[in-house]
């Protein structure tokens, strides 16, 4: 069997470093301060939120979320973002995606102040990544899959990795991240051909395609290291992960759990991105 490995003790170690950094600047009289903007009350933007408030308090940072009516007109929630973006008191802002679709994410998504946009909403962060400017703000999905990579040891240099997954919020940028590791990164999609092949090429294997337990056994290479980003509902209710963790473990070296594995880091890495903002804005 595998070594499951956890989210908590990463979340704990970045905790604790975020801490010392908002102690300095509280002694410089500055309070790091995020805020969270949600359109309506989708229950996991609730819960999400929920986790993220808790993280925010433990670290020191102050927390405020502005919750905006669903029917929200698109010049309304405009001038909303863009009073958040002028509040001086705010140093990050973490808008919850997906909005509603009569909400035009094309100009949205370039209203954020990229200096306080802690969640790589607007393409100038984005293509930070792709340059290697560690100025930007990495999603923090994406870099909390680096975070655990790095806190168990798992070196990356040379390394053939195969993330599952495409998207702008981890799929890609995660590939960035991890070619700045120096890893050999294959990214697979819907229209991979033989894609469990492709898989079991993996040292690392990512999955992060959002669909339940799609990652099967004949997916993984004996001994690989396999990171589960999904957070899914399964035939039978319950909440799982992009991996079918029974068919995975005993092929795995090491695997992460869903829920407590990647999902659990996330709120830690937000912190820091505040934190990092904090910094950035009052020249630091």
């Amino acid at each position: 069997m595998g070594q499951v490995i956890k989210g908590k003790p990463v979340a704990d170690a970045i905790t604790e470093s975020i801490v010392k950094d908002v102690e300095a600047l509280r002694m410089k009289g500055i309070v790091p301060k995020l805020k969270i903007v949600r359109v309506g009350a989708r229950e996991d933007d609730l819960a999400y939120e929920k986790g993220a408030l808790t993280r925010m308090g433990k670290c020191g940072i102050i927390p405020e979320v502005l919750e905006l009516p669903l029917n929200i007109a698109q010049a309304d929630f405009v001038k909303e973002l863009k009073a958040v973006n002028d509040d001086q008191t705010v140093h990050g802002i973490l808008l919850f995606r997906p909005l509603p679709k009569h909400l035009k994410m094309d100009e949205i998504k370039f209203l954020v102040e990229p200096a306080k946009d802690i969640d790589c909403m607007n393409p100038i962060n984005a293509a930070k990544i792709f340059e290697g400017d560690k100025t930007g703000y990495s999603p923090c999905t994406a870099q909390a899959c680096v975070e655990i990579l790095d806190y168990y040891g798992i070196e990356l240099q040379g390394k053939k990795v195969v993330v599952v997954g495409r998207s702008m919020v981890v799929g890609k940028p995660l590939a960035m991240l991890l070619l700045d590791k120096n890893a050999t990164v294959t990214v697979c999609h819907s229209h991979t051909k033989d894609l469990p092949e492709v898989c079991r090429e993996a040292e690392v294997l990512v999955a992060a395609v959002g669909k339940a337990e799609m990652v099967k056994g004949n997916f993984i290479k004996e001994g690989a290291v396999v990171i589960d980003v999904g957070i899914n509902i399964n035939a039978d209710g319950n909440l799982c992960g992009d991996v079918d963790f029974e068919q995975c473990v005993d092929k795995a070296a090491m695997i992460t759990v869903v829920p407590a594995g990647v999902g659990s880091v996330t709120t830690s890495v937000l912190a820091k991105n505040v934190v990092k903002a904090c910094k950035i804005i009052n020249s630091l």
